[in-house]
């Protein structure tokens, strides 16, 4: 049975990865599926993205990494997927997850949805708290693998202050973490 797992990945979190090598252990083949949503400003570009992905589950021989645009259970479809795998944290992602998980089954009879709970010492992680602590100069290297860590850090250094944006004033952030690990 194949599983996708959608998602903007922006980056990817030891939450991600804890999702991710459950799935492994529950289906076939899991599709770890970057949707292109032209509605978002990612941190990272599709194609960063996917790499930071295949290099953080490249011990997971039955993962697959892949990008698509559009509808998930179009694109599940297409690769032949029974089931879309989710991850739930706090109550307010199951209301959101269940509302989505119903919709995608009006446009796809054959598609089940499969909740996992995130482990405990994930369940506050999202991307967004990634990147807001970044963006203030704290560490993340708890919260991501090492290699995406790199990354962010780099993409704050050359853009100090990134979305950091007050009442049309940009305020900009020195105070980064010194990086001394080989890549």
């Amino acid at each position: 049975m194949i599983a996708i797992y959608p998602g903007s990945f922006d980056p990817i979190t030891f939450g991600h990865l804890d999702i991710i090598k459950r799935g492994c252990l529950l289906f076939e083949r899991v599709i770890v599926a970057v949707l292109r949503n032209p509605n978002k400003s990612p941190l990272f570009t599709v194609q960063e993205r996917l790499e930071q992905i295949r290099l953080a589950t490249q011990h997971l021989p039955n993962v697959e990494v892949d990008s698509f645009a559009g509808l998930t259970v179009e694109y599940a479809r297409l690769r032949h997927a029974q089931v879309l795998l989710r991850g739930l944290r706090v109550l307010s992602d199951f209301e959101m997850e269940l509302q989505m998980a119903h919709t995608n089954k009006t446009l796809s009879q054959e598609m089940e949805t499969v909740f996992l709970a995130t482990s405990n010492e994930y369940s506050f992680l999202s991307s967004s708290v990634v990147k807001e602590i970044a963006r203030f100069g704290g560490s993340v290297d708890h919260l991501v693998p090492q290699h995406v860590a790199l990354d962010i850090y780099k993409c704050y250094a050359q853009n100090p202050g990134s979305n950091q944006t007050t009442n049309n004033t940009t305020t900009t952030t020195t105070n980064y973490p010194k990086v001394e690990r080989e890549v």
